[in-house]
C-alpha cells in the first residue's frame, strides 16, 4: 500500500453525506448510494465502516442481513467504494479485512458477496454454489461468493438467498 489511511472506524452520522458522495463518485450513478441510504434508514446496516485519510472519508463498506434457505442468517457485503485518487493502493483490501474481523468479533459466521471472483477470492470467498447456496440474481455463478468466517459455519446452509426489501427498489 502506497498511502495508508489514518483510520478505520465505524461510520458516524457526520459521515453520511461524505459516504453518499463517495459511493456516487466511485460508481458514477446514484443507485448504490440510494441503497446504502435506504438500508441505513431502516437500521439494516449491521456494520457500516469507513477508511479515513486526513479527516476525509476515502472508502466505505457495509454489511446487511440476509437469509439463506429461509432460515439461516448471514450477512451480505456491499460494494466497497474507494475514492478514485485512493484506488489501487490497498485501502479497500485493508477495510475489507478489518470489517470481516469485526463481523467475526460480533459472532457472524457467513458473509456473501456479489463481485469479481479474482478480487474477493483473496479474502477467502468461494463460489456460493459450492455450499449449495443460490444467488437470487441472474449472475454468473462464480461471481456470487460466500465466506465462512468461522470454519464449518455454512455446512448447514442450503438454498436461495433472500435480501432485505430495500434491495427490491434498486
Amino acid at each position: 500500500m502506497n498511502r495508508p489511511c489514518t483510520a478505520l472506524r465505524h461510520e458516524e452520522a457526520a459521515d453520511f453525506a461524505a459516504v453518499r458522495a463517495l459511493i456516487h463518485a466511485t460508481f458514477g450513478r446514484a443507485e448504490e448510494a440510494d441503497l446504502v441510504d435506504a438500508l441505513r434508514s431502516a437500521d439494516a446496516l449491521t456494520i457500516s465502516a469507513v477508511a479515513e485519510d486526513a479527516d476525509r472519508v476515502v472508502a466505505h463498506i457495509g454489511f446487511s442481513p440476509i437469509t439463506i434457505g429461509g432460515q439461516h442468517h448471514a450477512l451480505a457485503l456491499a460494494p466497497v467504494p474507494v475514492a478514485p485518487d485512493f484506488q489501487r493502493q490497498g485501502i479497500g483490501s485493508v477495510l475489507i479485512r478489518w470489517s470481516l474481523d469485526e463481523c467475526r468479533r460480533l459472532g457472524h459466521g457467513v458473509v456473501s458477496v456479489l463481485g469479481e471472483p479474482s478480487y474477493y477470492s483473496r479474502f477467502g470467498f468461494l463460489p456460493a454454489v459450492a455450499f449449495g447456496i443460490e444467488c437470487p440474481f441472474p449472475v454468473p455463478s462464480e461471481a456470487y461468493m460466500v465466506l465462512e468466517l468461522l470454519p464449518g459455519s455454512a455446512t448447514e446452509f442450503r438454498g436461495g438467498v433472500s435480501y432485505r426489501a430495500e434491495f427490491e427498489k434498486f
